[in-house]
């Protein structure tokens, strides 16, 4: 549903697991705006933690990492988990937030992610239009260099039908995805500052 942050005024949020969900449907009727909540078809992992209190256009920080940071949308908040706790095994300490808002962004969180390193966003949604688009919108406007950021989402084709689980492993939407595209950025991210 990111196409729907097109809409003046709209809300629109993707809870990371059922601690998630009944704070965002309390929120969607009493906050005064449209809103809508992307919630996926099957169960998602709940991801233990003391969840953070649900505000508009806020992020929860589950962590911050010294070599980069995974923007987590929605059902891809256990997987950041998961990618985060691999890459720590292999020395690379990287953050985790879960996004909650496709709209309004928490500009806040990412331009202290751009400090920190490199940026992965990951959803399980188009690219075109969604999550990662906006935050790379949003990275332009406040002038953030980009070229650390990774957008990780279902690419501008065609995706056949099947398993979710293997579609996901399939496009990379996963922690083994995720875990891949972080090694590379931070040898990218390691590289230019070497070469400075």
């Amino acid at each position: 549903n990111s196409y729907m942050r097109i809409f003046p005024n709209m809300v629109v949020m993707a809870p990371g697991d059922e601690l998630d969900t009944d704070p965002m449907l309390d929120f969607a009727i009493q906050c005064g705006h449209p809103a809508s909540i992307r919630y996926p078809k099957t169960a998602v992992v709940r991801v233990e933690r003391e969840v953070a209190p649900l505000e508009l256009g806020k992020a929860e920080v589950l962590s911050w990492g010294r070599d980069g940071t995974i923007l987590a949308c929605g059902t891809m908040l256990s997987e950041a988990v998961e990618a985060a706790r691999q890459l720590a095994e292999s020395g690379i300490d990287v953050g985790v937030v879960n996004a909650r808002f496709i709209k309004p962004l928490d500009e806040s969180v990412i331009r202290r992610a751009a400090a920190d390193g490199f940026v992965i966003t990951i959803e399980e949604n188009a690219i075109v239009g969604g999550f990662g688009s906006a935050v790379l919108e949003a990275a332009c406007r406040m002038q953030l260099n980009t070229s650390h950021f990774r957008v990780l989402g279902i690419p501008d084709e065609f995706v056949e039908h099947g398993d979710r689980d293997e579609l996901l492993c399939s496009l990379g939407l996963d922690a083994a995805g995720l875990v891949s595209a972080a090694k590379s950025l931070h040898s990218l991210v390691r590289d230019s500052v070497a070469s400075r």
